[in-house]
């Protein structure tokens, strides 16, 4: 098994399925072949994942399933791919969710169906790209190509809005993405490598550090997003279909929260220490503001974008605690976070192509009609108040242990936003799902039809297996996330 490239099989396999999809002929008779290619295509890549899973050694902090040879033969460049316990998880989230979302497209993308698939597979290719790239440049390299077919879904398959969304998020992200690369060409001018793993520690010197890291931090806080960099999430979640939705807070949102592990603690520690101040800041004013603003909203869509972004407050606060806890937590709540918000987008698109509103104030007593919809939301949004038992508790939990050992105000700041998400979530709920039906064309909305079943019951399995088993998840990420945390207290110590 050793001579087979199965991560690069992982990775191009996407790709592969978008060409056999790109020789079908675009007709009518064809749309459901073009479907099935591209639903097998993506099964496929996460049975691959799993298969990695399976074979991954916890007790090895380092690069596994390693593939490395040199690209351009003038410089250091190299096509080098791996995985380590940090990024396990995200290619898994990646390919866990491609197969529903494309599930979740069937019935509701009419109009450019086999484009529309080739985006996905071309998207899940660079996702699974970018989570596996050891080597700088090809790490960029995914990370813009990401650009290009989510900007092609919000922007052609989207909503009313939707080219004003597709180019504030296509701008967003590209202007921060220009001082990254800015930030690479000088890692490369001055440590002649582009390796991860050559550069992790304190490589650099500590006014080089600082301009480096507000550089890759002008990248990731937008892709996380920061506050108040935030403000293309909301308009990308509200115009985009239900399955780009689930992608852009599944996955995307993660970019930013694993760049900064990867690159700002693993590499510029010293510049990690000085800024940590700032980004406590900021993430303690997303996780209350942002919560506040989601309490405010009538559209469902919006309320969970902005609910994402206080979520990704807590990961941000995780990360720069720099403590065991703190970084564990921020890892699981990037994992939960990607299964919960990924299936509260896909409960909106339920309700969303029955009635073809997202309007909180349009629904209610939806129980009396749709009992197994009303169960999987439950669990859902109990998942996202973070309830004992479910995937949101544990990362909560361990930020917030975390956080005592930082500061007491970072803890308060914590902890209201936690509380304010209850507030939020309890809230929708009840205004959809209970009271009475006095709408009356809610009358005849169905439950959840077979293939809805088969989307939304594995997430939540999902949440409540990640919920009681958190060691399965923690283990193997556990050993590259202490050496983080010993090669940010070296430099530091100094």
């Amino acid at each position: 098994m050793n001579d087979i490239p199965i991560l690069s099989l992982t990775i191009f396999l996407p790709l592969l399925g978008a060409i056999v999809i790109l020789l079908i002929k675009d007709d009518e008779n064809s749309i459901n072949n073009i479907k099935k290619v591209a639903l097998w295509t993506s099964v496929g890549v996460f049975l691959l994942s799993l298969f990695i899973w399976l074979q991954f050694d916890n007790s090895n902090p380092g690069y596994q399933f390693q593939e490395k040879f040199r690209w351009f033969n003038d410089f250091n460049f190299y096509y080098h791919i791996g995985i380590d316990g940090i990024s396990l998880f995200m290619v898994i989230l990646s390919t866990f969710l491609t197969p529903l979302c494309i599930l979740a497209s069937w019935e509701s993308i009419k109009k450019r169906v086999k484009e529309y698939m080739i985006a996905f597979l071309f998207l899940e290719t660079v996702m699974i790209g970018m989570f596996s790239s050891v080597d700088i440049l090809l790490f960029y390299i995914f990370f813009e190509a990401v650009l290009i077919p989510m900007y092609l879904i919000i922007g052609i398959w989207g909503g009313d809005r939707r080219i004003y969304a597709s180019f504030k998020f296509f701008l967003y992200t590209l202007l921060g993405s220009v001082l990254m690369l800015i930030a690479i060409i000088v890692i490369y001018r001055l440590a002649n490598s582009m390796s991860i793993e050559d550069l992790q520690g304190n490589y650099f010197a500590k006014n080089v550090q600082m301009y480096l890291w507000l550089a890759f931090f002008a990248s990731f806080a937008v892709k996380i997003p920061m506050w108040p960099f935030h403000t293309w999430l909301p308009d990308a979640h509200v115009e985009a279909p239900t399955a780009g939705s689930v992608i852009l807070a599944g996955v995307l949102l993660k970019m930013g929260g694993y760049g900064f592990i990867r690159f700002s603690l693993g590499m510029l520690p010293e510049a990690s220490e000085y800024f940590s101040p700032l980004v406590m800041t900021l993430s303690i004013v997303a996780v209350v503001y942002t919560s506040l603003v989601a309490l405010a909203q009538t559209d469902i869509k919006k309320l969970i974008a902005y609910s994402s972004v206080a979520h990704m407050g807590l990961v941000t606060i995780g990360i720069f605690i720099v403590n065991a806890q703190g970084l564990e937590g921020a890892m699981i709540q990037m994992i939960s976070h990607g299964v919960v918000s990924g299936a509260l987008f896909l409960c909106v698109g339920v309700i969303y192509d029955r009635m073809h509103t997202r309007d909180i104030n349009f629904y209610g007593g939806l129980v009396n009609r749709m009992p197994i919809y009303a169960t999987v939301f439950m669990i859902f949004m109990l998942g996202s108040v973070g309830l004992p038992g479910t995937s949101g508790f544990i990362g909560e939990f361990l930020v917030i242990v975390g956080a005592f050992k930082y500061s007491s105000i970072v803890v308060i700041g914590s902890a209201t936003g936690i509380v304010l998400s209850a507030v939020y979530m309890l809230y929708l709920y009840k205004r959809i799902i209970f009271g009475e039906m006095s709408n009356e064309k809610l009358s005849e909305i169905l439950d959840l039809n077979n293939r809805e079943k088969i989307i939304l019951i594995p997430l939540a399995i999902a949440v409540i297996f990640i919920g009681i088993f958190p060691n399965i998840f923690i283990e193997p990420m556990r050993l590259p996330l202490e050496s983080i945390i010993f090669n940010y207290e070296l430099a530091n110590a100094k």
